[in-house]
């Protein structure tokens, strides 16, 4: 999996660095002039926003296959000091000192998707999203955004994600390689290709991904299949990937149990439980510490799933080993 790039703004000179990563992504994805012009001028934008008054910027930029066309992200994400009237900042004719003048209204507009989420103090997760023009599709049943970002020094990844949606039922898989680099990737990479293809409930997949990843060096592995008719998750997981239902009124931690898909297990066995209205499904691989909750953060679970996973990769990633988080709705 090609993690997103994940680009340090702390001053001036790095807003270009950030708006060529994006422009590179731009011509690969096959965008427009028009499209390609879009990316470059928000990207400017964010990063001269971070540069001049965040601290701790940073901007990640990926690609999201998941729909009709392929589309761009950017999620500016910063340590402090947050905006204290999110909607003020959105005006018209307001602008950051400084910036390319713009303006977050502005930068609204020009993306296909734009959610934000900021907390006085704290910091500020910004999410833009741009597609090649298309003809809109019928929203899906479920929103859902996975960011990733290798450890740091790597170019690869050892996690990897994947998701499948068959009308209201969605199946995610999880992997997170023993380890970090080129052969930590591969046998993510393994569990996810056999992932495409496999059928069945979460252990019948994961005990398929067990035998097929005997030639790797093995990898934590969960999956999940999630069911918005019925309102249930049938869940099964190995290894030290997190997995957790998170609402406004609850949070409850998914069992996973102990082995390594490829090396060693245990009987594997399906655990259901109910999805309640509004509840998040979060997973995340051991890159993100577990000790995390959003009692403090008011708004952020009615923000897009990507701007949940910035910031629980913001606040919480650990800085020594790959990180992944996917983060599901229903829609």
């Amino acid at each position: 999996m090609v993690p997103y790039l994940s680009i340090p703004v702390t001053e001036a000179s790095q807003v270009g660095e950030a708006r060529r990563a994006a422009a590179r992504l731009s011509e690969q994805l096959g965008f427009d002039e028009a499209t390609a012009g879009r990316v470059a001028v928000i990207a400017t934008e964010l990063g001269t926003n971070l540069a001049r008054h965040a601290q701790g910027g940073r901007i990640l930029i990926g690609q999201r296959t998941l729909g009709p066309v392929p589309a761009l992200e950017l999620l500016s994400t910063d340590q402090g000091p947050g905006m204290g009237d999110v909607e003020r900042c959105l005006r018209d004719g307001f602008s950051s000192r400084g910036t390319s003048g713009i303006g977050l209204g502005a930068v609204q507009r020009m993306s296909d998707t734009f959610s934000v989420y900021s907390h006085p103090g704290k910091g500020t997760v910004i999410l833009t999203r741009i597609s090649a023009p298309h003809v809109p599709a019928p929203a899906p049943a479920f929103a859902m955004a996975g960011l990733c970002v290798a450890a740091p020094g790597e170019s690869v990844s050892g996690d990897g994600w994947a998701l499948r949606i068959d009308g209201h039922v969605a199946s995610v898989m999880m992997a997170d390689g023993l380890g970090h680099g080129p052969m930590a990737a591969q046998a993510s990479d393994a569990a996810l290709a056999l992932f495409a293809s496999a059928t069945g409930r979460p252990s019948q997949v994961l005990e398929k991904a067990h035998l097929g990843m005997r030639h790797t060096r093995g990898a934590a592995v969960t999956v999940a299949m999630l069911d918005a008719s019925t309102d249930g998750i049938v869940f099964a997981g190995v290894g030290n990937i997190s997995g957790r239902l998170v609402s406004g009124v609850e949070d409850r931690s998914l069992l996973s149990q102990h082995g390594t898909i490829g090396l060693q297990i245990r009987k594997l066995a399906d655990v259901e439980y109910a999805w309640p209205d509004h509840a998040l499904l979060v997973l995340h691989s051991d890159g993100i510490a577990t000790r995390w909750n959003f009692k403090e953060t008011g708004g952020l679970l009615q923000c897009d799933p990507a701007v949940i996973a910035g910031w629980l990769i913001r606040e919480h990633f650990r800085g020594r080993d790959d990180a992944t988080v996917v983060v599901i709705r229903r829609n």
